[in-house]
């Protein structure tokens, strides 16, 4: 019988072979080996490298790719979707632990991921599968054409239409016809203790209540009318295609003459709500936050009165906290004031003041568009790149990299920060940010790419290199003085490894796309035998050990390597005794091959150890199909056999030490 081991961080000892077409300006062995260790091949064949002259914008880069792929989770028969959090939640869609209030985001970053697969699958199981239960407000089907602007794929895109139609239709359910314009209650929004929530509770709570016409559910709905509209007109239904674009352009009309506060000179909620402390149909009595998520859908037309709003931003006495963008002004009068709190006393997620990624992401985006597509004296480059640094900082948690939900915006420090819950939050963006905004990658439909850094002579150098545009490769470089990358000064543009901007000052750039005769595929999705993410019924895992305490963990989808948020199952390996773990598929099913992840700390030692894989036999015997002598922590480690059937597979462990625990994070089998 033929046996061989396929082990992937095998292959970041070795060079990484010259792809045709790329530039190799950034040596990315060696740079995803530094941040990411023995699961450094993963990166490599996925990401988009950039190195930048600022060590800290680089770290959070990076580390934004290890949250990514730490929220991928394998849910079986429909692949993978992305989560918020890595563990589930009362309020989250189950089994799947998907939340569609994140999904905008998801997918405006993972559309940079090289295989497609990821995002395939997700976007299927929101359209396809139920995922987009509408449990909050959201613009996927507008995320989603920005991800075909990346890829070409007509006829995937395409095969969405049906489903983003009578989700669009399931939201009239929060059509006021009166008034013509959507409502929603705070909380729906993602946002609960806002203005019109808590002055609707009379300032007493504001978790829940405080119906109102925002500007955010407005403002989605209107980029998901248009995105329909393109997507139709893709698939040659020039109906459909002008009904939604009418019903985009009418909902811009409606929302710009009956949102925007003169008085405040902002875009505010109205309540929908009638009661003693409020009254229908009244503008709520402060600016937030959100009043800039129009900008983030090139909504509101090009002109003084809306773009003046934006002086405000940074003002230390409207949204400019000194760490962070507030979300509520703070002469609010509830502004910062506590109404809810976790164990022990914690406090937790509010947004009447607080600084969150989620919204600061909105707002990087929209300053993005006003900085590109609008005549406008209010907001600078400069401004970009100091909300984008501040909006770094926060990634930070005691020094390390973690991204929480919620931080103060007037002193250093996350408000809401609970233990394995808040830790490596994935309900924002950053990547996007620094290849949309800050490299200035302007996605569009056609043939001609706009490229804009929104970059000053504040940085010396930078390189985004081999991204994955309409099934070409795409190197932005920037080299101030010539003296870094020796290609001379000032910003070129390489297309398939080729020059095609020549060194020239910063500024916009116009790229002629040749027309790409193929589409990236997506990988070979697999169905994984093992994942059980319902905890019931098969597959069922078993060990040798007593302590059945975490053994779910072993297939539920999940793997990541931070060492603060567990995610394994701990497995003591005794000498002279037999240690195995098992997984029962409750049926015969065919397989031929298993990937075992194992999680080392930082500071841990990952003991030597020894693997057999063994399948039962019809006559109720174990046959031995694969063995490896070399395992490897915090990546995955392949162990291909030739094809067997069977009901049961069993991994037998041997260590080298008299007793140790193996901390094992996912076992599939496929």
């Amino acid at each position: 019988m033929r046996h061989y081991f396929l082990l992937f961080s095998l292959l970041i000892s070795l060079p990484i072979l010259a792809q045709k077409n790329e530039t190799h300006f950034i040596d990315s062995n060696k740079k995803s080996i530094s941040h990411y260790g023995n699961d450094s091949d993963w990166y490599v064949k996925n990401i988009p490298f950039f190195e930048i002259s600022d060590k800290e914008i680089e770290d959070v880069y990076y580390y934004r790719w290890e949250v990514y792929k730490a929220h991928l989770r394998n849910i079986g028969d429909y692949g993978y979707v992305v989560t918020e959090f890595l563990n589930a939640m009362s309020w989250d869609h189950k089994p799947y632990n998907t939340l569609n209030a994140a999904t905008v985001f998801h997918i405006y970053e993972g559309r940079w991921l090289k295989d497609r697969l990821y995002l395939t699958n997700y976007i299927d199981f929101m359209y396809q599968h139920g995922g987009n239960n509408r449990r909050y407000t959201e613009s996927i089907a507008d995320a989603t054409y920005a991800n075909y602007l990346i890829n070409q794929d007509k006829d995937f895109i395409t095969k969405q239409l049906p489903s983003m139609m009578k989700i669009d239709s399931d939201w009239q359910d929060h059509y006021d016809a009166s008034k013509k314009l959507y409502f929603v209650e705070p909380v729906m929004d993602a946002t609960e203790n806002t203005i019109s929530s808590i002055d609707a509770s009379g300032g007493t709570d504001g978790f829940t209540g405080g119906d109102g016409f925002r500007p955010s559910i407005n403002s989605y709905m209107y980029a998901n009318a248009l995105a329909i509209s393109k997507i139709a007109l893709l698939k040659g239904d020039n109906e459909t295609a002008d009904k939604y674009n009418r019903k985009g352009l009418e909902q811009k009309q409606n929302f710009q003459d009956k949102l925007w506060n003169p008085t405040l000179g902002h875009f505010t909620d109205r309540f929908k709500v009638n009661n003693e402390f409020v009254k229908y149909w009244d503008f709520i009595r402060g600016r937030e936050l959100v009043g800039f998520v129009p900008w983030v859908y090139n909504l509101p037309d090009d002109n003084e009165k809306y773009n003046s709003a934006w002086l405000r931003l940074r003002s230390p006495e409207h949204f400019g906290g000194a760490y962070g963008l507030r979300t509520v002004e703070p002469s609010y009068q509830y502004y910062m004031k506590q109404y809810r709190f976790g164990p022990n006393g914690a406090k937790e997620c509010q947004w009447n003041g607080p600084s969150w990624p989620y919204q600061t992401t909105q707002v990087l985006l929209g300053m993005a568009n006003l900085l590109n597509n609008y005549n406008q004296n209010e907001i600078t480059k400069k401004d970009y790149w100091e909300i984008l640094k501040q909006y770094a900082n926060q990634h930070y948690k005691n020094g390390k990299l973690n991204i929480l939900e919620n931080y103060y915006p007037d002193e250093k420090g996350a408000i809401a920060d609970f233990d394995q819950r808040s830790e490596h939050y994935n309900h924002s963006e950053f990547n996007d940010l620094i290849i949309t905004g800050l490299c200035g990658i302007r996605p569009a439909e056609g043939n001609k790419l706009e490229i804009n850094p929104l970059v000053e002579n504040n940085l010396t150098y930078f390189c985004l290199e081999n991204v994955r545009y309409h099934g070409q490769n795409l190197t932005i470089l920037y080299d101030k003085n010539g003296n870094h990358y020796k290609k001379g000064k000032g910003l070129s543009v390489y297309l398939d490894g080729k020059m095609v901007v020549k060194p020239s000052v910063l500024g916009k750039k116009i790229i002629n796309l040749s027309k790409s005769k193929n589409i990236d595929q997506p990988s070979k999705g697999e169905l994984n035998l093992a994942v059980n993410i319902r905890e019931k019924d098969f597959p069922k895992v078993a060990s040798s050990n007593s302590d059945t305490k975490d053994l779910n963990k072993l297939n539920d989808g999940r793997i990541w390597y931070f060492d603060n948020v567990r995610n394994y199952y701990e497995n003591k390996i005794f000498a002279e005794k037999e240690n195995w773990i098992e997984i029962d598929f409750g049926t015969e099913k065919e397989f031929y091959k298993t990937v075992l992840s194992f999680v080392k700390g930082k500071d841990e030692k990952f003991i030597d150890q020894t693997c057999s894989i063994a399948i039962l036999e019809k006559n109720g015997q174990w046959k031995k199909v694969a063995n490896s002598n070399k395992l490897i922590a915090n990546t995955q480690n392949d162990i291909v056999f030739d094809k067997v059937k069977s009901s049961k597979i069993r991994f037998y462990f041997e260590s080298k030490t008299t007793e140790s625990v193996l901390k094992i994070g996912e076992i599939e089998v496929y």
